[in-house]
């Protein structure tokens, strides 16, 4: 049964999703257009075993889905507008002056 998450959960989901960097390549190349797991794995050179559980953990944030086509497997963003987001969220971060850092960058592992 499908529900609808909460604004916080929601939001940590996409942060959890989003802090890690071959989890953001993989979305931003589902930003472009759907493909399959195999082409995924080649375009972003990883293994397809690694590939596969950053697209379980990216399908269980519910930010991916599947979409069956034959006897394959298409990923594809959950919704359009997770590409809008992804393009506010990339180009909100480029803006940010790059010579700054979390005051707590070493201890807390950020930015």
């Amino acid at each position: 049964m499908l529900t609808v998450a909460s604004d916080i959960e929601a939001l940590a989901r996409f942060g959890r999703a989003l802090a890690d960097p071959i989890r953001c390549r993989i979305l931003l190349a589902l930003r472009e257009a759907p493909a399959y797991p195999a082409d995924l794995a080649d375009a972003l050179g990883i293994s397809r075993t690694r590939l596969s559980n950053h697209l379980a953990c990216l399908r269980d944030c519910g930010l991916v889905v599947t979409a069956p086509d034959g006897r394959r497997t298409r990923y594809e963003l959950a919704d359009e507008r997770l590409g809008h987001a992804l393009d506010d969220l990339r180009t909100a971060v480029v803006a940010v002056e790059t010579d700054r850092t979390c005051p707590d960058a070493d201890k807390k592992g950020c930015c």
